[in-house]
């Protein structure tokens, strides 16, 4: 008698084991990327690369300390759920 798993497999792992009893060798076939994806402009590439590593210093070179105080809060505000009333709480 063969010892069985206590272990439920899921659909997925439960459908491959069953593709795997039918045809071990059988290995489905990885996508292709196409052909936009494989082909990037370097100079197009290396550009994006240049205004990416300096655009956020020279953002806030630009703000106000206040102004740049003010996007901080709201972020806060967005990431942890605060509402900007009372005492500053997350029920608040």
């Amino acid at each position: 008698m063969q010892n069985r798993s206590s272990k439920q497999k899921d659909t997925q792992q439960l459908a491959r084991a069953v593709l795997d009893a039918i045809a071990p060798d059988a290995e489905p076939a990885m996508p292709q990327p196409d052909e936009k994806e494989k082909a990037k402009n370097p100079a197009a590439v290396a550009l994006g690369r240049l205004g990416g590593l300096k655009g956020g210093k020279a953002r806030a070179k630009k703000l106000s300390a206040a102004k740049r105080t003010a996007i901080a809060k709201k972020a806060a505000r967005k990431r942890w759920g605060y509402s900007g009333r009372g005492s500053g709480g997350a029920s608040g």
